[in-house]
């Protein structure tokens, strides 16, 4: 055995999936199984078992896929403590961001980090805050940017602020919103709670959603070819002027904000690599990213 059988355990086991297990760890099919034959023959076991919808562990699988993940982690300290015996910023940061972050303002600031720290690398996660959340509860990453107001007791630094609005291509009142069409799209719950409890105080009818997108960019992009209104953060129709927006309000008349913050535990930051990249991003204005 060595570090790369641990790693095609902890793939396959995630995965379910020979084949897509395959892709993740750039190896061909045949060349993955035999491998994975190899190292059932090495502990004289049955590690997996194949059927329709893909793989299940053996118990025997099961307990293997345990260490796997004890000693890739194992490993995985093991390097970021030689890395951080002197004062060289270098090393993998691990990134958990939302989908908006990823897409709208992740990449330049990474751009930038990278020009200053050249030797630094980056294993990004994608997806939904509440799921950021819990991989940091599980110390898969070492920073969260999250949107919306988790129930967090470890470390936060509040990024910016949006406004939540109403979005269409032409202008429209508020009273007439439950005769208009509406687009819908896929998003985390805390957003979702905000724009129903909205909706809750303002109207005794629901909506007529028309339509349920993807996601928060496709419902954008009816918006934008007149197919119903939306309700959105502002920053992701900020640059579009042909845009009729509306701020929402609550019943005390003060603005309903969606507010995105970084999350990490204190710990992390004995990283070099972590602090280096927590200080740039607390000098760093994103909110004109």
């Amino acid at each position: 055995m060595d570090n790369r059988d641990w790693l095609i355990l902890k793939v396959i086991y995630d995965k379910k999936n020979i084949t897509k297990a395959a892709e993740e760890l750039y190896m061909s099919q045949p060349a993955l199984t035999n491998r994975l034959k190899q190292i059932e023959k090495e502990f004289g076991v049955n590690i997996v078992t194949r059927g329709r919808r893909g793989v299940c562990f053996t118990p025997q699988g099961e307990y293997l896929y345990k260490c796997a993940n004890e000693i890739l982690l194992k490993i995985e300290k093991t390097k970021e403590t030689l890395w951080n015996m002197d004062n060289e910023v270098v090393g993998t940061l691990k990134l958990g961001v939302s989908r908006f972050m990823m897409k709208h303002k992740l990449p330049a600031l990474l751009k930038l980090f990278k020009t200053t720290y050249p030797k630094v690398e980056f294993k990004i996660i994608t997806d939904w805050s509440s799921d950021i959340v819990t991989l940091l509860l599980n110390k898969d990453i070492h920073l969260g940017f999250v949107r919306g107001d988790f129930n967090w007791r470890g470390e936060k630094h509040l990024l910016f602020e949006e406004n939540l609005c109403i979005v269409s291509k032409n202008k429209i009142t508020i009273e007439n919103l439950p005769n208009l069409p509406r687009i819908d799209y896929q998003t985390d719950h805390l957003l979702k709670a905000l724009i129903d409890n909205w909706w809750a105080d303002n109207f005794s009818n629901g909506a007529q959603v028309t339509m349920n997108v993807d996601q928060l960019d496709t419902c954008k992009e009816m918006v934008i070819n007149d197919l119903g209104y939306g309700i959105m953060p502002s920053l992701v129709v900020n640059n579009l002027s042909d845009l009729h927006t509306i701020n929402l309000i609550d019943k005390n008349g003060a603005p309903i904000i969606r507010k995105t913050w970084l999350f990490y535990e204190k710990e992390v930051l004995n990283l070099n690599v972590v602090n280096a990249f927590v200080d740039f991003i607390k000098n760093y204005d994103l909110q004109d990213v």
